[in-house]
């Protein structure tokens, strides 16, 4: 455990330094792109990462969760990776034609060929990346990132300032992508084998087509908002959901993988252990709703000022999406641990199973709500997620033992703090001139909110407060170390 909270601290500044950078770009690129250039990119982006879902073909979680993980296993799920990887360059590139006459959008065509590229580079880094995950191995990850953040970030904007439109982005993927392949080389792992084999290709393969299944249903789900809508509205509403979607997940994306690194690995030893996963299962969610959900509900009370603040007035049509979206968020992130638990059991077929029914009940309430406004779509993304949780319930209760009682019970300290700071969110955005600039009104909101949130945990006697001390002791001894001597 200490280990993996070491590597978590770690993930976290790295993950989130990451995001800031990227989320701070992004801010700049909604003033330099249009909304249908960052529509038409977020089009082509959702074939692109359905794509992923067959590239990795379950290779990631084979080789975290794997009991005894041989070099020759290694070298099997080596070649798996790379015969997937390269099928699936040459299939984008060959239907990007397509793609785009479907879409009638010819720009689709060269963002598609280039993000396709990147599949011819993944493989030198991505059995690397897996492995120094199931290590906990934060630190050299971090150097990663950090390498591939720049590149992106600078690469972006130097391209969108010459002109490249959505296609700026694109290349700023492929640059990313080869300068972290690059960076894993010296920090692979001791006696890893550079050569793929086939031996052991039997048992990539079985755990890996249940996990391809349950990773296609999730790639396809998320796709859908972005198709369907793209197919009933237009590339400007696909790129307004994607701005009032991104600020709904501004913390998911400040935690970023954090919320989930070395989870399918711990989860992992503990079920080879023959131990109960319920304890984990219920921390790891009190601790994410003790925050999540505030955040959340913060976001959705002060959208207007976060869009307003962020990306400009020209996205205010964004806003009244953000509500809707972020109560999907609210209750799928209190069952976010189960799908990774399932894989961690070996069981990948089952975690397919409430993404299929989300899939369906999205596409069944898009057709149904969508009126030709971005708020009723935002509203049936909901309604699918409200649906679907009910199977999620059935299977933690039949495979782990947690019911919903005891969980409900376990998170009401985190739904206390949530709606506590809802009030405070309220009485402060009152109480804030309005005809202060959106981002001065948000400036003076938030250190009190902060004091708020931290003020509730302790009164409900929250179990994130143990980790806030936690992280904050080593501050408070540097702090101590630069005082005077009296």
């Amino acid at each position: 455990m200490a280990n993996l909270r070491r590597s978590l601290i770690i993930n976290f500044f790295s993950t989130s330094g990451s995001t800031v950078l990227k989320f701070v770009v992004s801010v700049i690129l909604a003033r330099m792109l249009s909304p249908s250039e960052i529509g038409i990119y977020s089009m082509t982006l959702v074939f692109v990462n359905f794509a992923h879902v067959f590239r990795d073909f379950g290779v990631t979680q084979y080789l975290q969760r794997e009991a005894d993980l041989s070099p020759d296993k290694i070298r099997s799920a080596t070649g798996v990776v790379y015969t997937t990887s390269w099928v699936i360059a040459l299939s984008l590139f060959l239907a990007s034609n397509a793609l785009g006459t479907w879409f009638a959008e010819p720009e689709i065509v060269p963002v598609m060929r280039v993000l396709a590229l990147g599949f011819v580079l993944i493989p030198f880094g991505s059995v690397t990346s897996a492995l120094l995950a199931r290590e906990f191995a934060a630190e050299k990850q971090a150097i990663v990132n950090a390498v591939g953040t720049i590149s992106f970030c600078v690469s972006c904007l130097l391209l969108a300032k010459l002109g490249f439109g959505s296609l700026s982005l694109a290349w700023a993927n492929l640059i990313n992508i080869a300068a972290c392949v690059l960076a894993y080389i010296p920090l692979r792992p001791a006696k890893l084998p550079w050569l793929p084999s086939v031996a052991h290709w039997r048992s990539v393969v079985n755990f890996g087509a249940g996990s391809l299944l349950a990773n296609m249903a999730g790639a396809i789900n998320n796709a859908i908002p972005d198709i369907l809508l793209g197919k009933l509205g237009s590339a400007s509403q696909v790129g307004l959901l994607s701005r009032a979607n991104s600020t709904v997940q501004i913390f998911i994306m400040i935690a970023g993988s954090t919320v989930s690194y070395g989870a399918i690995s711990y989860l992992a030893q503990i079920f080879h252990r023959s131990e109960s996963l319920v304890p984990t299962l219920t921390r790891a969610t009190v601790l994410l709703t003790g925050i999540g959900w505030a955040a959340l509900a913060l976001t959705a009370i002060l959208g207007e000022d976060i869009v307003a603040a962020l990306y400009g007035p020209s996205w205010a049509t964004a806003v009244p999406a953000i509500l809707p979206l972020a109560l999907a968020a609210a209750v799928g992130m209190t069952f976010h641990y189960i799908p990774l638990a399932i894989l961690a059991i070996g069981r990948p077929y089952l975690s397919a199973v409430p993404t299929l029914v989300s899939l369906a009940a999205r596409i069944g309430f898009g057709v149904l709500m969508y009126d030709g406004s971005l708020v009723r779509f935002a509203w049936a993304l909901c309604a699918a997620t409200i649906v679907t949780m009910p199977l999620v319930m059935y299977q933690q209760n039949r495979y782990f033992g947690l019911s919903m009682g005891h969980l409900a019970r376990a998170l009401a300290p985190s739904a206390l703090v949530a709606i506590g700071c809802c009030a405070a969110a309220l009485l402060l955005q009152a109480l804030v001139p309005a005809i202060l600039p959106p981002l001065v009104r948000l400036l003076i909101i938030g250190l009190p909110l902060a004091a708020v949130w931290y003020l509730l945990l302790r009164l409900t006697r929250h179990e994130l407060v143990d980790e806030v001390h936690r992280l904050a002791a080593p501050i408070k001894a540097r702090l101590a170390l630069l005082r005077p001597n009296p």
